[in-house]
């Protein structure tokens, strides 16, 4: 239970992602940034990249430290669970579909998780 509390913000994180990637697609806006981007995929790739920020900012509170391997293996992950989430639409949805885009996204914010959080550290973190 120690463990817990350093990872509960990643949890919630995960399970919102869960929750809104498997809305009914008519409950999602379709939108676009200056007509070219689709805001879903920079929603993809925040949400992703909530993830891994979330994740390392847990590990480094409960160990103080934190290796590239570690954060780089937290990307991996998050991004395979964008697989999954992706899988979840196409298989276990019936308004939802598989959207290679989206996983790209999910992908790249995943590794700019790790990015951001080195940011976060550095700016706000005191060094021993």
């Amino acid at each position: 239970m120690k463990t817990l509390k350093y990872y509960l913000p990643a949890i919630l994180w995960i399970l919102l992602i869960l929750f809104l990637c498997t809305l009914p697609s008519k409950d999602v806006p379709k939108v676009s940034w200056f007509g070219k981007l689709p805001v879903d995929k920079i929603v993809h790739f925040c949400l992703w990249g909530g993830t891994v920020f979330f994740l390392c900012i847990g590990y480094f509170r409960q160990n103080k430290h934190i290796s590239a391997l570690t954060m780089a293996v937290m990307a991996l992950l998050a991004a395979c669970y964008g697989l999954a989430i992706e899988l979840v639409q196409k298989f276990l949805t019936s308004s939802r579909s598989f959207e290679w885009d989206d996983l790209l996204a999910d992908s790249l914010g995943a590794f700019a998780g790790i990015w951001v959080f080195k940011l976060f550290r550095k700016w706000f973190i005191k060094s021993r």
